[in-house]
């Protein structure tokens, strides 16, 4: 895969915004998945990472007031600590558990957020397009460089 497909995920990401209006999980989000395409563990890993947010962002939101930035820093933090104990569960719990890692410590956050913002069915489907789009444009052009 190029160097250059994550810079064409975030081109992609900025067009399918503006055509659509919808946020593919964050404008980042699918310039970082694309360079795991090839590792589906951990695509759900991250992907159950972000919905263990949206989990915890409902429950917590029925006591704490949380909107806008709060939100926002509300799930980021909590993803990264999923992200940080699913790495310290597997890695000790399965020595050869690296797959199931989830991406980063800030995409899950991004993509809870959006979740909650436009729903899951609809930002996961934007993210599965974008993040397919910016491959195989990464690939074309990759190819044509």
């Amino acid at each position: 895969m190029p160097y250059e497909t994550p810079f064409i995920g975030l081109l992609a990401s900025l067009l399918f915004i503006t055509l659509t209006g919808l946020y593919p999980g964050g404008v980042i989000v699918p310039s970082y998945l694309v360079l795991f395409l090839n590792q589906p563990a951990r695509l759900g890993a991250t992907l159950a990472a972000a919905l263990l947010t949206l989990l915890c962002f409902r429950i917590a939101s029925q006591w704490m007031i949380l909107f806008g930035t709060r939100r926002f820093v509300f799930m980021v933090l909590v993803a990264a600590l999923w992200s940080f104990a699913a790495s310290r569960a597997l890695s000790s719990a399965l020595p050869l558990s690296r797959e199931f890692q989830v991406i980063g410590w800030i995409v899950p956050g991004l993509m809870s957020n959006a979740f909650e913002r436009q729903g899951v069915v609809l930002t996961t489907a934007s993210i599965a397009t974008v993040t397919v789009v910016s491959y195989f444009l990464g690939r074309i052009l990759g190819t044509a460089l």
